[in-house]
């Protein structure tokens, strides 16, 4: 390998040899085959692999056959029904498009090439195999350079070969820990680290460390299969049974953000770049890929103007996630929103549903059911308040409105779902009848209830600003953060009462508490009443169960919290948006601290998701009611680990208590050793150790800092 050598050193060299560097091309030099000088890089691969082809052969090129024969006079309308079909997967190329015709009729031949500028997106035109223009022409597409392929097909049929069966890694071998630990992700400087969170030792155990791993961010899958990192190039996803080995790359190059599907079947890509003129958008690109083969399933490409409609959140104007997955774990469908419309598509085809986008005219804002294929949208007021705004419920595929409810005065309007599709709560906030001021109410939907039923919410009073609004996780009950910093009120209501299922019942409202966020448990019954930002990471444990606080702490600057997937622990983090106390701390859900990390310049931390359980409802509920029975081994393991810490303290004090009496014997030691010195520096009076010759007495001394004379009258 070659050495290196500093820039100074080689202006010395070529001094010396009499070349004029300022006449050297460096971009021209490239470097000897296979060396590195030492500065190895991760995207080497990528770079070399995934970049885009451009014009390589054929494979940009496809054939599309049974189309209809036509006259000369119809060729141009033909082509441009075909040219719009093709032109929403790719770019055609100027000359990109050739219809073959009969010589002596002058009719078309029944088919086509049409010629992409990338061989990704004549692989993507493929997905039109099957298309049905009309009852008699379904296209039949192949990519050019497959004919060459079918014509060295022998004549003879030979056996394939055999090749022997090599099982993968079982990449949810980490919920098989015999400890029923679970596992998170950090980002501090620039390493990536994955950890068990071992609670019973009372620290993290390390599972895989790896410096410049991403070069953004990190995020976990949604079942916690895959980690994906970012990088210049694209994306990757890392998993394993042992350690994280890189599953598969994905080419985007400049890619900013990342989604999964909610069944990880999929992956969504993002980037934006600048245009070429400064008066014009910025140009976004959209991939959508599977997760499992890498291949580009669909991708879309406009500006940012086009991809900015409504939503919140995002980079340069657009709202991310640009498309919403609906359906549930099957990812049956995604969509976009889109001006006076919501493009829903279908991942069977990757193509809109019905061919059609849902024409909604003036909507704003649509969100999917978490676990059935149901959008909710809403519709602010038009003509001045003339025709109300509303929220619609729609069932897809068939796109049958299942719901309607107009509302007016709207100002705004946000919609919370449960996360097990149960309930709706729409939060609308409106203006009084001077329209200097609003006050919000909630329309609360029973959507797995005949007719779906809708309540109409109100605080008590109703002029209360709501600063949170949250769902507990696979339950009935919600809490609201409603009233006047810095101290408001917490609410927590029932979609259930004693006497009637129906109505909404108030369990009980905590007065003046310090908070601004709220952080169910992910099992519900706990929750966390968080006071971040400008409250310092003021906490409190509630459970909800018995309307008690288990305890308060505080982490001062606290800027994330984040449940376990079990609810077990709680995780709170000081991110390096402040520049002091980087790092994060775990705790129990009843809000014992059981340990401190700190991390300098820290990012990230997130726990790994679970995937759901394969136990019945009934199972659980059984579990649940025999916890006795099924926790005495753990509480057997729980003593063992407690004796067992018990016995590392002692052996730890031990170890201190050696330690220190090896360091008084050493000083006694050297004591003894200079005793002649301390002797001969006394000019031979006896060594310190003989005190009786010594006798300690006090001495006041008194000293006169000033005298001062005065004659004072005297009268009798």
């Amino acid at each position: 390998m070659a050495d290196v050598m500093l820039l100074n050193e080689v202006e010395t060299t070529a001094a010396r040899l009499g070349i004029d560097l300022s006449e050297i091309d460096l971009d021209s030099i490239r470097l000897p085959p296979g060396e590195d000088f030492g500065i190895k890089s991760d995207d080497e691969d990528v770079f070399r692999d995934e970049n885009m082809e451009f014009d390589s052969g054929f494979g940009n090129i496809i054939v599309v056959d049974n189309i209809p024969v036509v006259p000369r006079e119809k060729f141009e309308k033909l082509e441009g029904v075909i040219r719009k079909i093709y032109s929403q997967i790719g770019v055609i190329k100027e000359d990109g498009f050739w219809m073959p015709t009969d010589p002596e009729t002058h009719k078309t031949l029944g088919f086509c090439f049409v010629e992409f500028n990338t061989p990704q997106e004549a692989e993507l035109a493929l997905k039109t195999n099957g298309y049905k223009l009309d009852r008699s022409h379904i296209f039949a597409v192949n990519l050019f350079d497959d004919f060459e392929k079918y014509m060295k097909v022998p004549d003879e049929w030979a056996p394939p070969e055999v090749v022997p069966y090599t099982p993968g890694e079982n990449l949810q071998k980490w919920l098989t820990d015999e400890k029923a630990r679970d596992q998170f992700v950090i980002r501090a400087g620039t390493d990536t680290e994955v950890l068990w969170n071992d609670a019973r030792q009372m620290k993290p155990d390390p599972v895989y460390k790896r410096a410049y791993w991403t070069e953004s961010f990190v995020q976990w899958s949604p079942l916690g299969t895959y980690l994906a990192t970012v990088h210049r190039q694209g994306a990757a996803v890392w998993g394993g049974a042992s350690t994280f080995n890189r599953l598969m790359r994905y080419a985007h190059p400049q890619v900013g953000l990342i989604d999964f599907s909610p069944g990880e079947n999929y992956l969504v890509t993002y980037s934006s770049h600048e245009p070429s003129s400064p008066d014009e958008p910025k140009r976004v690109v959209i991939n959508i890929f599977d997760v499992r083969t890498g291949k580009v399933m669909r991708d879309f490409k406009g500006t940012t103007d086009e991809f900015a409609i409504a939503g919140s959140g995002g980079v340069s104007g657009v709202s991310w996630p640009v498309f919403k997955w609906g359906g549930g774990k099957e990812d049956k469908y995604f969509a976009r929103l889109g001006k006076n419309l919501i493009s829903v598509y279908e991942t069977e085809n990757f193509f809109l549903l019905d061919k059609k986008s849902l024409k909604v005219e003036n909507v704003m804002d649509f969100s999917w059911s978490p676990t059935d294929p149901i959008l909710a949208l809403f519709v602010p007021e038009l003509g001045g308040g003339n025709q109300p705004a509303r929220v619609s419920l729609y069932q897809i595929p068939s796109k049958e409105e299942l719901r309607q409810k107009n509302l007016f005065s709207v100002s705004d309007c946000k919609m919370y779902w449960q996360s097990n599709g149960d309930y709706l709560a729409v939060k609308v906030d409106r203006y009084t009848k001077t329209k200097k001021s609003t006050y919000t109410g909630f329309e609360l939907f029973r959507i797995k209830e005949r007719d779906i039923p809708i309540e109409v919410f109100e605080l008590e009073n109703k002029t209360d600003k709501i600063i949170a609004f949250a769902w507990e996780p696979k339950g009935h009950r919600f809490a609201i953060i409603h009233g006047d910093n810095p101290r408001p009120d917490v609410s927590f209501y029932s979609m259930r009462s004693g006497n009637n299922t129906g109505r909404v019942s108030k369990l009980t409202t905590l007065k003046g508490k310090q908070a601004n966020a709220l952080y169910w448990s992910p099992t519900g019954r706990y929750i966390i009443l968080a006071g971040l930002k400008g409250m310092n990471g003021q906490l409190e444990f509630y459970n909800v169960d018995e309307l008690e606080t288990m305890a308060t702490a505080e982490h001062f600057m606290a800027t994330d919290i984040e449940w376990d997937p079990t609810g077990r622990y709680v995780a709170t983090a000081v991110t390096s948006v402040h520049e002091m106390e980087n790092g994060f701390n775990i705790w129990s859900f009843n809000g014992k601290l059981l340990y401190r990390i700190l991390k300098d310049h820290f990012f990230q931390f997130l726990w790994r998701p679970r995937p759901p359980p394969f136990l019945s409802p009934e199972k659980e509920e059984e579990i649940a009611k025999n916890l006795k029975k099924y926790s005495k081994k753990y509480e057997a393991e729980d003593q063992d680990v407690s004796m067992l810490l018990s016995e590392q303290d002692r052996e730890k004090r031990k170890m201190l208590k050696e330690e220190w009496e090896k360091w008084v014997a050493e000083w006694k030691r050297l004591h003894e050793e200079e005793r002649l010195e301390r002797e001969k520096l006394r000019d031979g009076e006896a060594s310190d150790d003989d005190e009786e010759e010594y006798e300690a007495k006090e001495v006041e001394v008194e000293e006169v800092l000033e005298t001062t004379e005065e004659i004072l009258p005297f009268e009798i």
